[in-house]
């Protein structure tokens, strides 16, 4: 079999399969969240699993007055029984100041906890609206409180932190947004990103991932995205394709194109690639070696075109048939050619999503920027910043 333009590849082993507030202020409440401590690198053991299921198929206290030889606020000690000729009054303008005053003072608590309970609300409201922003794209709107994910980095309110992987499996990365997890190989690990979370591959065999079933639907309208850092100097490294029988549908990542690294974008058209009509779309002449890099890969069922976005501009398009649907789930880090694998990834990938919908241009752009408005809420989520 031939996937036409598709080049060589060379074949890589099969892996194994409150404070609370209030008036006084109360102590701390409990069950605030923080990150997890952090710790480096690959400190989680991962097991090989030969096959992928689904976990988710996610006085008024009776006090006396003191004496009267103690003076007490609001009072003018004028003269007492010590004082020959003289005997005790109150300052009454003294007492009518002191309460005016307390008063101010209980409306400015008052007041000051409003302000506190506002801030806390509009605080949540922008997490909700804008959560993600900043410093790049993902300002989408966070998974609503029927998703069966753990809550996202950044809600002050939340009981826990954001997990990158399923309670309980160190192994299987948590969907956010659907409920199709991803199986790590033993060299595809996570590993701390500043207060978020990565995988790191090794760019041998096992540094590869797989969802339990299918993700993308080739037949529509898709984008994909995804943050990659490739640390490789040479050869075909792959972030995501679909498919695992003779062949991929579709694979986003690095290749050589002229000599030289390039982003790519290919789809195979072809009945498992024997027509040879492969189509792809290449960024050349970009930095690729260790260079944090916002990938968006898109196709558009209507105008039949494929198109491939590097850190928010367009790279390229190219008109394309249909996409043929390999069958088998989802890929990250190898691609299916010619019934081996290739591609291992080196390096590493955060912030992989799935839309059901093929994104414009101005959107790619909006989306790095974090100024996607609507935000379109992703189909699958993993490793969010």
């Amino acid at each position: 079999m031939t996937d036409g333009t598709n080049p060589p590849s060379s074949p890589q082993p099969e892996p194994a399969p409150g404070s609370g507030y209030g008036f006084p202020p109360g102590p701390p409440a409990h069950n605030g969240y923080g990150y997890p401590a952090g710790g480096g690198g690959y400190g989680y053991g991962y097991p090989q699993f030969e096959q992928q299921p689904n976990p988710y198929q996610q006085e008024a206290d009776g006090g006396q007055w003191p004496p009267a030889t103690q003076a007490q606020p609001g009072f003018t000690r004028l003269a007492g029984p010590d004082v020959p000729g003289a005997s005790q009054q109150p300052d009454w303008e003294a007492m009518a100041e002191r309460s005016d005053a307390e008063r101010r003072r209980k409306k400015l608590w008052m007041l000051g906890g409003a302000v506190t309970v506002l801030a806390l609300l509009a605080g949540g409201g922008t997490f909700f609206l804008l959560g993600g922003a900043g410093g790049g794209e993902g300002a989408d709107a966070k998974p609503s409180a029927s998703t069966p994910a753990s809550p996202e980095p950044g809600n002050s309110t939340s009981p826990q932190a954001y997990t990158a992987t399923v309670a309980g499996d160190d192994t299987l990365l948590r969907d956010s947004y659907g409920q199709t997890g991803i199986r790590l190989g033993p060299d595809l690990r996570v590993s701390p990103l500043g207060k978020r979370f990565q995988v790191i591959g090794k760019g041998n065999g096992n540094s590869w991932g797989q969802s339990a079933e299918p993700v993308v639907d080739v037949t529509k309208s898709f984008t994909i995205t995804a943050r990659a850092y490739s640390s490789a100097t040479k050869g075909s490294r792959i972030v995501m394709s679909q498919g695992d029988g003779e062949s991929y549908s579709f694979e986003l990542g690095v290749n050589e194109v002229n000599g030289k690294q390039a982003w790519i974008f290919r789809v195979q058209t072809g009945d498992k690639g024997a027509e040879a009509t492969t189509r792809t779309v290449a960024a050349e002449g970009l930095t690729v070696l260790k260079t944090p890099t916002l990938l968006m890969a898109t196709y558009d069922a209507e105008k039949k075109a494929i198109a491939l976005y590097v850190d928010g501009k367009k790279a390229g398009e190219t008109p394309v048939p249909a996409i043929w649907q390999a069958p088998g789930p989802l890929q990250l880090g190898r691609s299916r050619h010619h019934d081996i694998w290739t591609g291992p990834w080196q390096g590493g990938l955060h912030n992989i999503r799935v839309y059901d919908s093929a994104f414009t241009q101005e959107q790619a752009a909006g989306y790095k920027e974090g100024k996607l408005s609507p935000a379109p809420k992703p189909a699958h989520a993993w490793l969010l910043p």
